[in-house]
C-alpha cells in the first residue's frame, strides 16, 4: 500500500501526494478496501488555497507517527472540495448538524458504506492522535453501535435536506427583502452583519438591479457604501488589483489572503454595474485593475482560469503583500515612503501581524500621478518577493463566471483584449470539459478529470456563453448554452420546478445534495435560474422563461427568509420583474454602432442584447426586424411586448430609462 495522489488532477491532492499517509482518491475502490478490512474510513476535505488546511497537513500528515496510526486502522481518502462540490456539500451537511459550525479542512469518519459517524474540521496533532485512538478503539469495542450511529446520522439528514420551500417572488417580496437586508447593514462599514465579512457579491448585484428598477435610494445607498468600503479596504489588493477570499475583521481591513476566481469574477461584473449605476471613477478603476488581475495572474497557459492563489507565501500567510514603514521607505526613499505610508494605512505598531500592515486606501491622493508612480514602484518591488502558489485547476462553473465578467466588461469598456480572452476560455470548456454531450468539474494542464459536472457548472457556463454571443455576436455559444440547459432540465431537475446539485445518473452520494442558498457563489439552482432567463428573453423561448421563474420560486422560502443567502435568486427574480427587457439593434453602420453603445450602457435587469444585419441567420432577436427607411433601428421589448421602433440614441435612450410607446 501506498500513497495514490501522483496521477490525481487537482493540485490540492497533489501537495499530498508525497505524505506518509495512504492516502486514495474518492471511488468504488477505497470502500471497497475498507469493507476488506473492515475499517472506518478517514475522509479529509479542503482545497490548495485553505491556509489551516496546509496547517493540519504539516501537523498530522506529514508526521510518520501519525500516518503509521491511519495507515494501519482506517482508509484514508483525500478530497478537494472544488473538484467535488457534491461530496463536499453532502458531509458538511453532516458535520453543521453535528457540531453546530462547518469549514475546511473538514473531517469525517466514514464506516465503509460511506455513512458518517463523527465529523469536526481542524484538529492538532495531539488531539487528533486522540481523536483516531477513540474512533479506532470504539470501531474494534463497539462497531454495531457506530454503524447504527452513522446510519441514524445519515437518515435524520435525508430527511432534513428536503426541497426547500417554493414561493413566488412577486415585486413586493423583493421590496421586503431590500427592507430586511437594510436591518443587517453595517452602516459604519459597508457589508452586512459583522466579522469575519465575506464580499456580498451577489447581494450588491440584487441591489443595484432594484435600484435600476424601482429607484429605491436604500437599495443604491447600501450597495455603494459596501463597494467603496472594500475597494479601500486591505481585501482589495491596493497594488495589483483582485479581492481576497473574506475579510477578518468588521471594516475590510484584514483580508484572508487567498484569491478566489470565482468572487473576483463575480465582483468584477458587480463593480462594472455599479460604475453604470454611478459612473464612479472608483468604480471604473477597480473593473479595470481587477480585470487585469485576471489576466495576468489567473490565466493559464491553455486560456482558461486558475481556481486561486494561496493565503500562504513559504508558510507565513500574507506574506508577499503586507509591509512595515520601514520597507516602504527602504523601496521609495525616505519622504515618499513616509508619505505613502500615512496613505496606505501603514503604522508603526502594524494593522497585521508582526508589526507589518495590510494596504488600504481610505481617500484617493490629490496627486494621481504621484501615487501611481508610487504604486508601480511598490508593485515592482512586492514582484521580487516569494509569491503565493497558485492552484492551476480549470474549474468549469468559476470559468464560466469568468467568462460573463469579461466579456460583458469587454463589450461595455470596448475592451476587445477582455472578450477575447472570454472566447478563448469559452472553446477551451467546450472543446475539452464538454466530454461526450455531457460536462466535466475540472481539468488541469489540459487533462480532464474525471468528475462530473454539477448544477453550477452547467448554468454558470450557459450563463458565460450567453454573456459571451451579446459581446461578440457569435451564434455558436447561444446554440452551446442551448445545448447544456436542455441538458440540465433533463438530468437535475425536480418536480417542484428546482434543480438538485447532480445528475440523476450520477454517481448517487449517501444523499443527493440540493441547495437552494447563494454563499460565495450562485447555487446550482440559482445559477440554471438565471441562465434560463437569459436564454428565454435571448431566443423568445416562452418554455425557458418559465423554467428559469419556477428555479427562482423554487428558492423563494429561503429568499423570504434571509436575503443574504439569495442574492443570485433575488437578482434572476428583478429581471423577470423588470421584463426582462430585449433589445435587437438592426443594421451595421456607424448609427447602429451608437445605438448598441447606449443599449450597453443600460442598468435594467437582465437587460439581453442582439445586433447585426436584419433577419441575421440563428439570431431570433433580428427576425422579422428591418431596417426603419433604410435606417438603423433598435426594436425594444418587455415581456415579448414590443415599443415601436427607435434611430436614434436620444430616442433608444429616453426609451430605455422611459415610459414605452406600444405598438
Amino acid at each position: 500500500m501506498a500513497n495514490r495522489l501522483q496521477d490525481a488532477t487537482s493540485p490540492y491532492l497533489r501537495q499530498h501526494e508525497d505524505n506518509p499517509v495512504h492516502w486514495q482518491e474518492w471511488g468504488d475502490a477505497a470502500f471497497a478496501e475498507a469493507r476488506d478490512r473492515n475499517v472506518p474510513v478517514l475522509l479529509s476535505v479542503g482545497y490548495a488555497a485553505c491556509h489551516w488546511c496546509h496547517v493540519m497537513a504539516h501537523e498530522s500528515f506529514e508526521d510518520e507517527g501519525v500516518a503509521a496510526v491511519l495507515n494501519e486502522g482506517f482508509v484514508s481518502i483525500k478530497v478537494d472540495r472544488e473538484e467535488r462540490p457534491d461530496i463536499d456539500a453532502v458531509y458538511m451537511a453532516a458535520t453543521t448538524a453535528t457540531t453546530g459550525s462547518g469549514g475546511w479542512p473538514m473531517t469525517c469518519f466514514l464506516t465503509p458504506e460511506g455513512e458518517p459517524f463523527f465529523c469536526g474540521t481542524y484538529f492538532p496533532r495531539e488531539q487528533f492522535l486522540r481523536l483516531l485512538a477513540a474512533i479506532e478503539d470504539a470501531w474494534r469495542t463497539r462497531q454495531a453501535e457506530v454503524r447504527a450511529s452513522g446510519t441514524h446520522i445519515a437518515t435524520a439528514l435525508a430527511q432534513a435536506t428536503t426541497a426547500p420551500g417554493t414561493a413566488g417572488i412577486d415585486e413586493q417580496v423583493l421590496a421586503t427583502a431590500t427592507a430586511r437586508l437594510a436591518t443587517t447593514f453595517d452602516d459604519a462599514n459597508g457589508g452586512f452583519g459583522s466579522a469575519p465579512k465575506f464580499p456580498p457579491s451577489m447581494v450588491l448585484e440584487f441591489l443595484l438591479r432594484h435600484h435600476a428598477r424601482t429607484r429605491t435610494p436604500m437599495a443604491l445607498d447600501m450597495a455603494t457604501r459596501t463597494l467603496e468600503a472594500m475597494a479601500r479596504g486591505g481585501i482589495y489588493d491596493q497594488l495589483a488589483g483582485g479581492f481576497a477570499r473574506y475579510a477578518v475583521d468588521a471594516s475590510w481591513a484584514i483580508p484572508h489572503f487567498e484569491k478566489m476566481l470565482y468572487d473576483n469574477a463575480l465582483l468584477l461584473r458587480v463593480y462594472l454595474h455599479w460604475w453604470k449605476a454611478t459612473g464612479s471613477a472608483l468604480a471604473l478603476r477597480v473593473v479595470e485593475e481587477t480585470a487585469e488581475f485576471l489576466l495576468r495572474d489567473l490565466r493559464t497557459d491553455e486560456g482558461g482560469f486558475a481556481a486561486s492563489l494561496d493565503a500562504d507565501t513559504e508558510g507565513h500567510e500574507g506574506h508577499t503583500y503586507v509591509w512595515t514603514p520601514a520597507q516602504l521607505v527602504e523601496v521609495l526613499g525616505e519622504e515618499d515612503g513616509r508619505a505613502v505610508a500615512d496613505v496606505l494605512g501603514v503604522t508603526p505598531a502594524g494593522t497585521f501581524e508582526g508589526g507589518t500592515s495590510t494596504l488600504q486606501l481610505t481617500q484617493d491622493p490629490v496627486d494621481a500621478h504621484w501615487f501611481g508612480d508610487i504604486r508601480a514602484r511598490l508593485k515592482q518591488a512586492r514582484a521580487g518577493r516569494p509569491q503565493p502558489a497558485r492552484d492551476d485547476k480549470v474549474v468549469t462553473s468559476w470559468n464560466g463566471l469568468a467568462i460573463a465578467a469579461l466579456a460583458e466588461a469587454g463589450a461595455v469598456l470596448g475592451r476587445p483584449d477582455c472578450v477575447a480572452a472570454a472566447r478563448d476560455c469559452a472553446s477551451l470548456i467546450v472543446s475539452e470539459h464538454l466530454v461526450e454531450g455531457r460536462l466535466r468539474r475540472a481539468s488541469l494542464g489540459g487533462k480532464v478529470g474525471a468528475a462530473a459536472g454539477v448544477a453550477d457548472d452547467y448554468g454558470n457556463l450557459a450563463e458565460g456563453l450567453l454573456a459571451l454571443h451579446q459581446a461578440s455576436g457569435e451564434v455558436q455559444w447561444l446554440h452551446v448554452s442551448g445545448e447544456l440547459l436542455d441538458q440540465a432540465q433533463t438530468r437535475f431537475a425536480d418536480p417542484d420546478g428546482g434543480f438538485h446539485d447532480t445528475a440523476s445518473d450520477a454517481e448517487q452520494l449517501y444523499l443527493r445534495p440540493r441547495s437552494g442558498s447563494d454563499n460565495a457563489e450562485p447555487s446550482g439552482q440559482s445559477a440554471l435560474a438565471g441562465a434560463l432567463v437569459t436564454f428565454g428573453a435571448l431566443t423568445g423561448s416562452s418554455a425557458h422563461l418559465e423554467a428559469g421563474r419556477r428555479a427562482v420560486n423554487a428558492s423563494g422560502e429561503i429568499a423570504v427568509r434571509d436575503p443574504r443567502f439569495a442574492g443570485w435568486t433575488l437578482a434572476v427574480a428583478e429581471a423577470l420583474a423588470a421584463g426582462p427587457l430585449e433589445v435587437a439593434i438592426v443594421g451595421t453602420d456607424d448609427v447602429a454602432a451608437e445605438l448598441l453603445s447606449v443599449a450597453r450602457a443600460s442598468t435594467s435587469p437582465g437587460l439581453v442584447l442582439a445586433s447585426g444585419s436584419p433577419d441575421a441567420p440563428d439570431v431570433p432577436l433580428l427576425q422579422g426586424r428591418p431596417l426603419v427607411r433604410d435606417a438603423s433601428a433598435a426594436y425594444v421589448c418587455r415581456g415579448f411586448v414590443c415599443d415601436v421602433p427607435v434611430t436614434d440614441a436620444p430616442g433608444l435612450r429616453a426609451r430605455l430609462g422611459g415610459a414605452a410607446v406600444r405598438d
